[in-house]
């Protein structure tokens, strides 16, 4: 069984910073690509950024240049490293990973998510 816990989430002033974590753990056999995701309300879940085991990143353009994504491969962990932010960007924030887990014999990719991480940037 694999679990992804996130932590960091809160209550931040315009311009402050947060730093999001997340760590993947269980009966992994490797990990393909770690990200976070973003809901509003009445919005749709949306991509914040993400990177691959090969330490390739991606960012929604809404961020570029204000968030950066890092892992740590040795702990199977993401992190989100939130700088400037806005009011636009509370929300819930979901850590996802793309990989491989390993039951007995038997290897199965797949998507896993985690329970969500309150984000809220507010005067």
């Amino acid at each position: 069984q694999v679990q992804l816990v996130e932590s960091g989430g809160g209550l931040v002033q315009p311009g402050g910073s947060l730093r999001l974590s997340c760590a993947a753990s269980g009966s992994i056999a490797s990990i393909y690509a770690m990200g976070w995701y973003r809901q509003a309300p009445g919005k749709q879940r949306e991509l914040v950024a993400d990177i691959t085991s090969g330490g390739s990143t991606n960012y929604a353009d809404s961020v570029k240049g204000r968030f950066t994504i890092s892992r740590d491969t040795a702990k199977n962990t993401v992190y989100l490293q939130m700088n400037s932010l806005k009011p636009e960007d509370t929300a819930v924030y979901y850590c996802n990973a793309d990989l491989v887990s390993r039951s007995g014999a038997y290897l199965r990719r797949g998507d896993y998510w985690g329970q969500g991480t309150q984000v809220a940037v507010s005067s």
